[in-house]
Protein backbone atom coordinates (compact mmCIF):
# COMPACT_ATOMS: atom_id res chain seq x y z
CA UNK A 1 0.00 0.00 0.00
CA UNK A 2 2.05 2.60 -1.00
CA UNK A 3 -0.08 5.75 -0.78
CA UNK A 4 -0.64 4.64 3.22
CA UNK A 5 3.39 4.75 3.50
CA UNK A 6 3.52 8.25 2.11
CA UNK A 7 0.40 9.28 4.59
CA UNK A 8 2.30 8.05 7.49
CA UNK A 9 5.67 9.81 6.27
CA UNK A 10 4.04 12.99 5.82
CA UNK A 11 2.14 12.54 9.26
CA UNK A 12 5.58 12.00 11.03
CA UNK A 13 7.35 14.79 9.52
CA UNK A 14 4.50 17.38 10.31
CA UNK A 15 4.16 15.92 13.82
CA UNK A 16 7.90 16.06 14.15
CA UNK A 17 8.23 20.07 12.82
CA UNK A 18 4.78 20.59 15.03
CA UNK A 19 7.01 19.35 18.37
CA UNK A 20 10.05 21.81 17.96
CA UNK A 21 8.38 24.50 16.58
CA UNK A 22 6.19 24.66 19.41
CA UNK A 23 9.06 23.42 22.02
CA UNK A 24 7.02 20.52 22.88
CA UNK A 25 10.25 18.63 22.87
CA UNK A 26 11.60 20.45 25.36
CA UNK A 27 8.17 19.67 27.90
CA UNK A 28 8.81 15.76 26.87
CA UNK A 29 12.85 16.19 27.94
CA UNK A 30 11.75 17.24 30.95
CA UNK A 31 8.94 15.12 31.57
CA UNK A 32 11.57 11.68 30.81
CA UNK A 33 13.69 13.47 33.37
CA UNK A 34 11.06 13.50 36.17
CA UNK A 35 10.32 9.76 35.29
CA UNK A 36 13.86 8.99 35.21
CA UNK A 37 14.14 10.14 39.25
CA UNK A 38 10.93 8.49 40.30
CA UNK A 39 12.08 5.60 38.73
CA UNK A 40 15.25 5.79 40.49
CA UNK A 41 13.58 6.35 43.49
CA UNK A 42 11.42 3.33 43.21
CA UNK A 43 14.64 1.34 42.86
CA UNK A 44 16.36 2.15 45.73
CA UNK A 45 12.79 1.32 47.31
CA UNK A 46 12.81 -1.78 45.53
CA UNK A 47 16.49 -2.62 46.63
CA UNK A 48 15.52 -2.16 50.28
CA UNK A 49 12.47 -4.72 49.79
CA UNK A 50 14.88 -7.50 48.47
CA UNK A 51 17.37 -7.31 51.13
CA UNK A 52 14.65 -7.76 53.86
CA UNK A 53 13.45 -10.58 51.41
CA UNK A 54 9.73 -8.94 50.82
CA UNK A 55 7.50 -11.33 48.38
CA UNK A 56 7.16 -10.11 44.74
CA UNK A 57 10.19 -7.72 45.36
CA UNK A 58 12.44 -9.33 42.39
CA UNK A 59 9.63 -8.88 40.39
CA UNK A 60 8.79 -4.76 41.19
CA UNK A 61 12.42 -4.22 40.93
CA UNK A 62 12.69 -5.51 37.38
CA UNK A 63 9.63 -3.65 36.24
CA UNK A 64 10.95 -0.65 37.26
CA UNK A 65 14.22 -0.96 36.23
CA UNK A 66 13.01 -1.48 32.73
CA UNK A 67 10.49 1.74 33.46
CA UNK A 68 13.84 3.84 34.05
CA UNK A 69 15.08 2.11 30.45
CA UNK A 70 11.94 3.75 28.45
CA UNK A 71 12.31 6.92 30.49
CA UNK A 72 16.26 7.58 29.78
CA UNK A 73 15.60 6.20 25.99
CA UNK A 74 12.90 9.03 25.58
CA UNK A 75 15.09 11.77 27.40
CA UNK A 76 18.08 13.24 25.01
CA UNK A 77 20.60 10.02 24.15
CA UNK A 78 23.09 8.90 21.51
CA UNK A 79 21.02 5.79 20.50
CA UNK A 80 17.78 7.32 19.11
CA UNK A 81 20.19 10.12 17.21
CA UNK A 82 22.38 7.33 15.33
CA UNK A 83 19.69 4.62 15.16
CA UNK A 84 16.94 7.25 13.60
CA UNK A 85 19.49 8.55 11.50
CA UNK A 86 21.24 5.64 10.04
CA UNK A 87 17.80 4.59 9.46
CA UNK A 88 16.46 7.86 7.40
CA UNK A 89 20.21 8.00 5.41
CA UNK A 90 20.63 4.01 4.27
CA UNK A 91 18.21 1.50 2.68
CA UNK A 92 17.51 -1.01 5.69
CA UNK A 93 14.90 -2.99 6.01
CA UNK A 94 12.69 -2.41 9.49
CA UNK A 95 13.62 -5.91 11.14
CA UNK A 96 17.31 -5.28 10.37
CA UNK A 97 17.37 -1.99 11.70
CA UNK A 98 15.17 -2.95 14.62
CA UNK A 99 17.34 -6.04 15.63
CA UNK A 100 20.21 -3.24 16.10
CA UNK A 101 18.27 -1.09 17.83
CA UNK A 102 17.64 -4.23 20.78
CA UNK A 103 21.03 -5.58 20.48
CA UNK A 104 22.68 -2.18 20.77
CA UNK A 105 20.52 -1.57 23.95
CA UNK A 106 21.53 -5.15 25.35
CA UNK A 107 25.38 -4.71 24.69
CA UNK A 108 25.20 -1.13 26.28
CA UNK A 109 24.26 -2.60 29.73
CA UNK A 110 26.73 -5.64 28.81
CA UNK A 111 29.35 -2.21 28.96
CA UNK A 112 27.96 -1.24 32.17
CA UNK A 113 28.16 -4.79 33.71
CA UNK A 114 32.01 -5.20 32.17
CA UNK A 115 32.52 -1.39 33.48
CA UNK A 116 31.16 -1.79 37.14
CA UNK A 117 32.63 -5.68 37.15
CA UNK A 118 36.02 -4.83 36.12
CA UNK A 119 36.12 -1.08 38.40
CA UNK A 120 35.41 -3.12 41.47
CA UNK A 121 36.76 -6.54 41.80
CA UNK A 122 40.10 -5.36 39.48
CA UNK A 123 40.55 -1.84 40.03
CA UNK A 124 39.30 -1.18 43.47
CA UNK A 125 37.56 1.99 42.49
CA UNK A 126 34.31 3.49 44.05
CA UNK A 127 30.85 4.37 42.65
CA UNK A 128 31.54 8.26 42.10
CA UNK A 129 34.76 7.46 40.20
CA UNK A 130 32.79 4.94 37.91
CA UNK A 131 30.26 7.23 36.71
CA UNK A 132 33.11 10.49 36.41
CA UNK A 133 34.62 7.86 34.19
CA UNK A 134 31.50 7.04 32.34
CA UNK A 135 30.07 10.83 31.87
CA UNK A 136 33.79 12.55 31.21
CA UNK A 137 35.32 9.69 29.28
CA UNK A 138 33.19 7.10 27.67
CA UNK A 139 30.10 9.59 26.79
CA UNK A 140 32.10 11.99 24.72
CA UNK A 141 34.11 8.68 23.53
CA UNK A 142 30.32 7.44 22.17
CA UNK A 143 29.62 10.34 20.54
CA UNK A 144 32.72 10.92 18.83
CA UNK A 145 32.65 7.36 17.65
CA UNK A 146 29.02 8.45 16.53
CA UNK A 147 30.39 11.39 14.63
CA UNK A 148 32.73 9.55 12.73
CA UNK A 149 29.99 7.37 11.88
CA UNK A 150 27.91 10.42 10.63
CA UNK A 151 31.43 11.45 8.30
CA UNK A 152 31.65 8.10 7.18
CA UNK A 153 28.13 8.17 5.75
CA UNK A 154 29.05 11.49 4.28
CA UNK A 155 31.89 10.04 2.62
CA UNK A 156 29.84 6.74 1.42
CA UNK A 157 27.76 9.29 -0.16
CA UNK A 158 29.88 11.65 -1.81
CA UNK A 159 31.07 8.64 -3.56
CA UNK A 160 28.11 7.21 -4.51
CA UNK A 161 27.58 10.24 -6.23
CA UNK A 162 31.11 10.60 -7.92
CA UNK A 163 29.97 6.79 -9.14
CA UNK A 164 26.75 7.70 -10.43
CA UNK A 165 28.80 10.18 -12.54
CA UNK A 166 31.31 8.08 -13.45
CA UNK A 167 28.94 5.60 -14.41
CA UNK A 168 27.09 8.77 -16.83
CA UNK A 169 30.48 9.78 -18.67
CA UNK A 170 31.25 6.00 -18.77
CA UNK A 171 33.37 4.69 -22.31
CA UNK A 172 31.29 2.09 -23.94
CA UNK A 173 34.13 0.77 -25.59
CA UNK A 174 35.63 -0.24 -22.75
CA UNK A 175 33.12 -2.78 -22.39
CA UNK A 176 33.28 -6.15 -23.52
CA UNK A 177 30.72 -6.17 -26.39
CA UNK A 178 28.27 -8.98 -25.28
CA UNK A 179 24.67 -9.99 -27.08
CA UNK A 180 23.82 -10.91 -23.44
CA UNK A 181 25.60 -9.59 -20.35
CA UNK A 182 26.11 -11.80 -17.36
CA UNK A 183 23.87 -11.58 -14.59
CA UNK A 184 25.35 -10.09 -11.19
CA UNK A 185 28.14 -12.37 -10.39
CA UNK A 186 27.78 -14.70 -13.13
CA UNK A 187 30.88 -15.82 -15.25
CA UNK A 188 31.04 -14.28 -18.58
CA UNK A 189 31.00 -16.75 -21.34
CA UNK A 190 32.94 -14.84 -23.47
CA UNK A 191 35.87 -13.46 -21.46
CA UNK A 192 35.57 -16.13 -18.14
CA UNK A 193 35.37 -13.45 -15.80
CA UNK A 194 32.17 -11.58 -13.48
CA UNK A 195 31.86 -8.00 -15.19
CA UNK A 196 29.62 -7.12 -11.77
CA UNK A 197 30.09 -8.36 -8.19
CA UNK A 198 27.06 -10.46 -6.56
CA UNK A 199 24.81 -7.32 -4.57
CA UNK A 200 23.02 -10.05 -2.32
CA UNK A 201 26.88 -10.76 -1.15
CA UNK A 202 28.11 -7.07 -1.01
CA UNK A 203 25.11 -5.65 0.83
CA UNK A 204 25.48 -8.91 3.65
CA UNK A 205 29.02 -8.33 4.39
CA UNK A 206 27.97 -4.23 4.91
CA UNK A 207 25.04 -5.43 6.67
CA UNK A 208 27.14 -7.11 9.32
CA UNK A 209 29.90 -4.83 9.54
CA UNK A 210 27.17 -1.67 9.82
CA UNK A 211 25.98 -3.25 12.32
CA UNK A 212 28.78 -3.63 14.36
CA UNK A 213 29.90 -0.35 14.31
CA UNK A 214 26.22 1.08 15.20
CA UNK A 215 26.15 -1.26 18.38
CA UNK A 216 29.68 -0.41 18.99
CA UNK A 217 28.95 3.37 19.47
CA UNK A 218 26.08 3.05 21.25
CA UNK A 219 27.76 0.47 23.51
CA UNK A 220 30.98 2.54 24.48
CA UNK A 221 29.11 4.56 26.93
CA UNK A 222 26.89 2.45 29.63
CA UNK A 223 24.01 4.00 31.39
CA UNK A 224 24.60 6.01 34.65
CA UNK A 225 21.13 4.43 36.10
CA UNK A 226 22.62 0.69 35.13
CA UNK A 227 26.01 2.13 36.82
CA UNK A 228 23.86 3.02 39.97
CA UNK A 229 21.88 -0.54 40.71
CA UNK A 230 25.27 -2.39 39.76
CA UNK A 231 27.26 -0.72 42.36
CA UNK A 232 24.57 -1.10 45.11
CA UNK A 233 23.16 -4.45 44.21
CA UNK A 234 27.12 -5.48 44.34
CA UNK A 235 27.42 -3.51 47.86
CA UNK A 236 24.92 -5.53 48.74
CA UNK A 237 26.21 -8.45 47.90
CA UNK A 238 23.20 -8.94 44.98
CA UNK A 239 25.39 -8.65 42.38
CA UNK A 240 23.02 -11.29 39.99
CA UNK A 241 19.70 -9.24 40.89
CA UNK A 242 21.55 -5.99 39.75
CA UNK A 243 22.93 -8.08 36.23
CA UNK A 244 19.33 -9.48 35.81
CA UNK A 245 17.75 -5.40 36.45
CA UNK A 246 20.43 -3.63 33.96
CA UNK A 247 19.06 -6.00 31.19
CA UNK A 248 15.54 -4.94 32.20
CA UNK A 249 16.42 -1.31 31.92
CA UNK A 250 18.00 -2.20 28.90
CA UNK A 251 15.10 -3.77 26.99
CA UNK A 252 12.92 -0.51 27.78
CA UNK A 253 15.59 1.29 26.46
CA UNK A 254 15.61 -0.92 23.32
CA UNK A 255 11.51 -0.09 23.35
CA UNK A 256 12.05 3.17 22.43
CA UNK A 257 15.16 2.97 19.90
CA UNK A 258 13.30 0.23 17.66
CA UNK A 259 10.14 2.57 17.10
CA UNK A 260 12.95 5.13 16.14
CA UNK A 261 13.65 2.91 13.92
CA UNK A 262 10.54 1.75 12.66
CA UNK A 263 10.11 5.58 12.33
CA UNK A 264 13.12 5.78 10.39
CA UNK A 265 12.68 3.36 7.96
CA UNK A 266 9.10 3.97 7.34
CA UNK A 267 9.57 8.38 6.82
CA UNK A 268 12.27 7.11 4.54
CA UNK A 269 10.40 5.10 2.24
CA UNK A 270 7.49 6.94 2.35
CA UNK A 271 9.95 10.28 1.10
CA UNK A 272 11.10 7.62 -1.44
CA UNK A 273 8.00 6.44 -2.85
CA UNK A 274 7.32 6.51 -6.27
CA UNK A 275 10.90 7.21 -7.07
CA UNK A 276 12.35 3.67 -7.49
CA UNK A 277 12.32 3.97 -11.34
CA UNK A 278 12.86 7.43 -11.79
CA UNK A 279 16.49 8.10 -12.67
CA UNK A 280 17.37 10.63 -9.97
CA UNK A 281 16.77 8.39 -7.28
CA UNK A 282 19.57 7.11 -7.08
CA UNK A 283 20.81 10.38 -6.74
CA UNK A 284 18.20 11.50 -4.31
CA UNK A 285 19.33 8.61 -1.77
CA UNK A 286 23.09 9.85 -1.72
CA UNK A 287 21.72 13.54 -1.12
CA UNK A 288 19.91 11.99 1.81
CA UNK A 289 22.66 9.94 3.19
CA UNK A 290 25.06 13.23 2.87
CA UNK A 291 22.34 15.20 4.43
CA UNK A 292 21.55 13.23 7.50
CA UNK A 293 25.13 12.01 8.04
CA UNK A 294 26.09 15.81 8.07
CA UNK A 295 23.41 16.25 10.94
CA UNK A 296 24.83 13.05 13.03
CA UNK A 297 28.52 14.15 12.78
CA UNK A 298 27.58 17.76 13.55
CA UNK A 299 24.90 16.98 16.51
CA UNK A 300 27.45 14.13 17.94
CA UNK A 301 30.64 16.36 17.48
CA UNK A 302 29.11 19.35 19.51
CA UNK A 303 27.87 17.38 22.26
CA UNK A 304 31.27 15.59 22.67
CA UNK A 305 32.76 18.35 23.10
CA UNK A 306 30.65 19.71 25.13
CA UNK A 307 30.94 16.91 27.78
CA UNK A 308 34.67 17.09 27.72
Amino acid sequence: MPWLIRVIAFVAIVFLIAIFASGADHALTQWALSGQRTAQDAIAGGLRALRVGEGAALAGFLLVCFGYGFFHAVGPGHGKLLIGGYGAARAVGPVWLSSIALFASLAQGLSAIVLVGAGLWIWQVGRAQMTDLADRFLAPLSFGAIALIGLWLVWRGVAGLRALARAQRHDPLHEHRHQHPPAHGAICATCGHAHLPDPAKIAAVAGWRDMALLIGAIAIRPCTGALFILILTAQMGMFAIGVAGTMAMSIGTATVTIVVALGAVTLRRGLLEGMIESPAAARVQRLIEIGVGGVIAILAARIALSAL
